[in-house]
């Protein structure tokens, strides 16, 4: 897939996606059991809809950033190829989840990372919200 244009929320994730609990470059562990456990419950909704295949759904509920780096039209067209042909979703599990204020390359704010390659970020309304997606 040349030239995706959501290429730089990718990188942002493809860093992140290897983090257990451990800190993140530039920073000290965080902790906010509270914030971690409100994103983990937001980026499974998030997910659900992606495995049911609403595209249109999981842009619209997407962080600001998201919605920033691609198009809903791009973001429909590129989740609809790589994900369509890994067919249903037999398990996922939650392998960690580290709450941050600060990711590199990314704008100021609180997240959580949450590996099983989704990033929830807390917007504005006070809502968490999906602000990248990897598949490995």
């Amino acid at each position: 897939m040349k030239n995706v244009p959501w290429a730089a929320m990718v990188c942002l994730v493809l860093f992140i996606a290897g983090c257990e609990r451990s800190p993140l470059p530039g920073g000290s562990p965080e902790s906010n059991p509270p914030a971690e456990q409100a994103a983990v419950q937001s980026a499974q909704a998030w997910l659900d809809l992606v495995d049911g295949g609403d595209y249109a759904k999981t842009w619209q509920n997407a962080a600001a950033a998201f919605q920033t780096a691609v198009s809903q039209a791009d973001w429909e067209k590129t989740i609809q190829a790589v994900r369509a042909p890994l067919g249903k979703l037999i398990s996922r599990k939650v392998k960690s989840h580290q709450y941050s204020t600060s990711l590199p390359g990314a704008p100021a704010g609180q997240y959580v990372v949450i590996q099983y390659d989704t990033t929830p970020m807390l917007e504005k309304d006070g809502q968490w919200k999906v602000s990248g997606y990897y598949l490995k």
